[in-house]
């Protein structure tokens, strides 16, 4: 099949009026001329962009990771390509270890019977139990831990290898050591809900962290004498950071010089998102604990941010304003979490032979069809596409 009539979002540029050819699930072509209207779709002008890749996401539509049961798991998956996400980690959140372990083992089951139906769970992101205390935010207290390389190895196993990223904090005993091990496995070690002062930092690259979570959320800020978490983030190349773009978790301006510092390749955009995502504004919850949704922000009681409701493809008009161009969003919401993940060489760009996972939209951010693996799994209800 192809879809014609489109502005083709590559790695390195926009195509403009080109049309894609989808075969057995791959790309196999990218052509600027004309294709028969048979065995083709009009894109009417939209932008086709690869598919978002949520590399930080609790959960949406009612369902959360920490559910631990395949019914959750499922209610992420099929509704994600909604906005565009068309892969994604699923995101634990610190609990008892019993709760972690089921989170973990049913991720394992659901990736041994997933389909191309729904957004395709690449892997785990583990955010906890290994925080501190002082940066834990909506991680529950009670249950945060020291890092433990054994605990870890015994986690991993029972997830059948599907940690792919590690939230801790470098600076607690065991922290480095864990790092390190994360490391050699070609794991991501990535800093977050940490106090870590700039010498910790250092420490924790040296050992091997290449990420920061959630930048700016959780973690010591900037200070003009003391770099703290956010000023390493930001001074050192070894490291990626995660940012929710939003305008509720980092403010615009700060996003944009974010953006600035580390350069496009460097900047992961995430959602972050818990249950309440695509739900009307009320009363949720995250981890055990009561959550207040109203409009962007989800909140605990004492008021601190819970997690988020974004949804990636709001991520284009919010960037699209502060003048970034859509192949500048699609490095950091789909090509750099590929190539983090080391599944580059078939996900997070638009390229002949990677896998046809695409999202057409518009500029205002609206969603009016995705493709995951070459099929059709979700398309904008019986409304003309907009120009």
């Amino acid at each position: 099949m192809w879809i014609r009539n489109v502005h083709v979002v590559t790695e390195s540029k926009m195509l403009p009026s080109s049309s894609v050819r989808i075969q057995e699930g791959k790309i196999a072509e990218i052509r600027k001329s004309h294709v028969p209207i048979e065995d083709s779709m009009d894109g009417k002008g939209l932008f086709l962009m690869p598919g978002f890749i949520d590399i930080h996401i609790h959960g949406a539509h009612g369902a959360d990771v920490m559910d631990g049961t395949l019914e959750a798991l499922e209610t992420i998956s099929q509704t994600l390509p909604q906005e565009g996400t068309t892969s994604f980690l699923a995101t634990t959140l610190t609990q008892s270890k019993a709760a972690i372990v089921e989170a973990l083992r049913t991720v394992a089951t659901f990736r041994k019977h997933s389909t191309c139906s729904g957004s395709e769970l690449l892997g785990v992101h583990l955010e906890g139990p290994f925080l501190e205390q002082k940066r834990a935010g909506a991680q529950p207290k009670e249950y945060l831990r020291r890092p433990d390389v054994s605990l870890f190895d015994e986690w991993q196993l029972i997830a059948g290898g599907a940690i792919r990223i590690v939230t801790l904090a470098p600076e607690i005993a065991g922290g480095l050591q864990l790092i390190q091990h994360l490391h050699k496995q070609n794991i991501i070690p990535s800093i977050g809900h940490s106090d870590a002062l700039g010498h910790d930092m250092v420490q924790a690259i040296e050992s091997g962290a290449s990420q920061v979570t959630h930048m700016y959320n959780g973690m010591r800020g900037l200070h003009h004498r003391e770099p703290g978490v956010a000023g390493i983030a930001l001074q050192r190349e070894e490291l990626f950071v995660e940012m929710i773009a939003d305008g509720v978790h980092v403010r615009p301006e700060v996003v944009d010089v974010t953006i600035r510092a580390k350069g496009v390749d460097r900047v992961l955009l995430i959602t972050d998102a818990m249950r309440a995502k695509g739900l009307k504004d009320g009363s949720y919850s995250l981890g055990g604990q009561p959550v207040s949704v109203q409009g962007k922000e989800a909140l605990l009681p004492d008021g601190t941010l819970a997690g988020s409701v974004l949804k990636m493809n709001e991520v284009i008009p919010f960037l699209l304003q502060l003048g970034y161009s859509l192949t500048d969003i699609a490095k950091m919401t789909s090509t750099n979490q590929a190539k983090r993940l080391r599944c580059d060489d078939r996900k997070g760009s638009i390229s002949v032979g990677k896998d046809a996972d695409f999202v057409l939209v518009d500029l205002n951010g609206n969603v009016h069809e995705t493709w995951i693996r070459g099929h059709s799994v979700y398309k904008k209800g019986g409304e003309d596409f907009e120009h």
